[in-house]
């Protein structure tokens, strides 16, 4: 009886010291890997948010194996354990879903960089610059400073334009003159102005074009490139300085009339 007994106690220790040393090198070896995959993250383009998520991930998931070996070691019916988790975890992953899915889309905005911070953007009827990018929401600040929140999941599902992303931008304008007026007169005058604004670029040349014969007049489209930077100084320009020279040149710039006559 005593033997059987001094048997079970040694074979109790030896697994007791086995979980034991599985666990001091588990920990090491986690703490190895957590350093490795840092190392490999800080190679990539990838945001310090993903470097973040990822290694606390890491970590999470190399200690529970180890939790699940060191149980083993201690003959542990694991089993059940894994059921268990396996079923916490869809539990925890239906319950989640709306968040789980702004996580996902807050990894890949993270990683493919559509935009950074600092761009101009319009997304879901929504314009703004982006103040922060996080793994769940992304922050725009309106021209109105307004801040909007908007969960990155909405983001990847929908159209988003990004103003900021190349160097240079186009500023469209259209300009409606009378019948009466002088056509190539008045596409000289918008030239004129253009070449009077150093912000306006050369090349691509300024394109200025007859778009529409409407009721009241003719309406002239008049595109020029800036700087993106630059974007709403030249069109708030262009937009006072050609009625100046509209009016200078006497080209008439027509508005609604109407013609009322009674008859008795």
């Amino acid at each position: 009886m005593k033997e059987k007994t001094l048997e079970k106690i040694w074979e109790y220790g030896g697994s007791l010291v086995l979980a034991l040393l599985i666990l001091v090198v588990g920990i090491l070896l986690i703490k190895l890997v957590i350093k490795i995959t840092e190392k490999a993250l800080d190679r990539t383009k990838l945001d310090k948010s993903v470097h973040k998520f990822v290694l606390t991930a890491t970590r999470y998931a190399l200690y529970i194996v180890l939790a699940v070996v060191i149980l083993t070691s201690l003959k542990v019916p694991t089993a059940p354990l894994v059921t268990v988790l396996g079923a916490c975890g869809a539990a925890v992953a239906l319950a989640l879903k709306d968040s789980l899915g702004n996580l996902a889309s807050g990894i890949i905005i993270l990683a493919n960089k559509p935009f950074i911070r600092g761009d101009v953007i319009e997304v879901s009827g929504v314009k703004g610059k982006v103040q922060s990018i996080d793994l769940m929401v992304t922050t725009l600040k309106t021209y109105d400073n307004r801040i909007i929140t908007i969960p990155n999941g909405t983001i990847t599902a929908s159209v988003m334009v990004n103003h900021s992303r190349e160097e240079n931008r186009r500023v469209d304008l259209t300009f409606t003159i009378s019948y009466d007026s002088d056509i190539a007169k008045a596409k000289d005058v918008l030239l004129a102005v253009a070449e009077s604004n150093p912000d306006i670029l050369d090349d691509p040349e300024p394109v200025i074009g007859v778009a529409k014969h409407e009721d009241s007049g003719i309406l002239l489209d008049f595109m020029v490139w800036c700087e993106t930077s630059k974007y709403f100084d030249v069109k708030y320009y262009l937009g006072e300085q050609v009625k100046a020279a509209f009016d200078e040149a006497d080209i008439t710039i027509p508005y609604p009339q109407m013609d009322v006559r009674v008859i008795k």
